[in-house]
């Protein structure tokens, strides 16, 4: 059987997207919840089960096999379950939606490091600095164009829902924690995110 190590879930975007991509496989898992940075972290992280990861999470095990890192998790389960579960069947759509989830993976340094995930609380709009602002104007773009080409009568990037939705699910309950201004076909977007079951799940947890 599958397990997946996470961390809290009111903080950690990377164990929310591993955690989505193995609820996206439809396969029994178990689920294991690492309190992160308290005083047992350190000792715990040394453990065997974190052992290849250096001590992040999420960490994916199927048997013996032990896959780290969310985007690998999505590829290990797309080649495990099936990429119809992960990735549109479009070659082009298929083409944007990995090219925006390596991008989310890759990039966006200043948006996590000023607005980090906190499900839980909810803020008054505040000042966001330049750098901000950019990668929120290139992660808006991005939503735009994919909607436009692939979204078709979908709710979702590409129409149904995606590996690429579950990369920017974190940034969606950023932007819900921070308050920052969308426009319509951005909160039309996030509110479909917000109502995936899964999703809903998370947060609840």
């Amino acid at each position: 059987m599958l397990k997946i190590i996470i961390g809290n879930p009111a903080y950690s975007c990377w164990s929310l997207r591993g955690w989505l991509a193995v609820k996206a496989s439809g396969a029994e898992f178990d689920e294991l919840v690492v309190p992160m940075f308290d005083d047992e972290w350190e000792k715990r992280r040394e453990g065997d089960e974190f052992a290849p990861s250096l001590g992040k999470v999420p960490i994916l095990w199927d048997g013996d096999c032990v896959v780290w890192d969310s985007l690998a998790i999505v590829e290990f389960l797309a080649d495990r379950y099936g990429r119809d579960k992960y990735w549109p069947e479009d070659e082009s759509a298929r083409g944007m939606a990995r090219s925006m989830a390596a991008e989310m993976h890759s990039s966006f340094p200043n948006l996590r490091r000023e607005l980090p995930m906190n499900v839980r609380k909810s803020y008054p709009p505040k000042t966001l600095s330049p750098e901000v602002i950019t990668e929120i104007e290139r992660i808006l773009q991005l939503w735009a164009q994919a909607r436009a080409r692939f979204g078709g009568t979908g709710d979702f990037l590409f129409g149904d829902w995606c590996a690429a939705d579950m990369m920017y699910a974190p940034v969606v309950t950023r932007f819900i924690t921070y308050s920052v201004p969308m426009p319509p076909f951005a909160e039309l977007y996030m509110k479909a995110v917000l109502s995936h079951p899964d999703v809903i799940e998370w947060i609840d947890k």
